[in-house]
């Protein structure tokens, strides 16, 4: 079921109109024509943005009479946040582990180089044409 809200909520955010909605009532709830100002798009096309926005649960209106404030709804926000970070965490686990991984064969190449480097010299020390 959360697969399925979680699919809402982003396929919400999808359009760019929609999302420049919720960035404006981040800032303060808003009625539907306070919302409608910006857009050069019908107030029933609106209507249509709020209907997707509300049915993803980014939004909510009270019942009452008109005009009605819109208003973002917290609990989406912490279910992509929390599907967000989830992958996040695993991104940077791979991440800390290919660090690991190099740091150690960056180690392994300085041992070698180290190693090489004075066996060059031991060599070059002892060289026959130096007799």
């Amino acid at each position: 079921m959360t697969a399925d809200v979680l699919s809402r909520v982003f396929a919400a955010l999808a359009d760019p109109t929609r999302r420049d909605m919720v960035a404006r009532l981040s800032e303060s709830d808003a009625t539907v024509s306070q919302l409608a100002e910006p857009y050069r798009i019908t107030l029933q096309a609106v209507y249509k943005h709020l209907r997707v926005l509300e049915d993803a649960g980014l939004v909510s209106r009270p019942p009452g009479p008109q005009p009605r404030p819109v208003r973002l709804e917290v609990q989406a926000f912490d279910l992509m946040d929390t599907w967000i970070e989830r992958h996040r965490d695993r991104v940077e686990q791979r991440y800390r582990r290919l660090d690991a991984v190099l740091a150690e064969m960056k180690g392994d190449n300085y041992e070698q180089d180290h190693r090489d480097s004075h066996r060059s010299r031991r060599e070059a020390a002892h060289h026959p044409d130096d007799s």
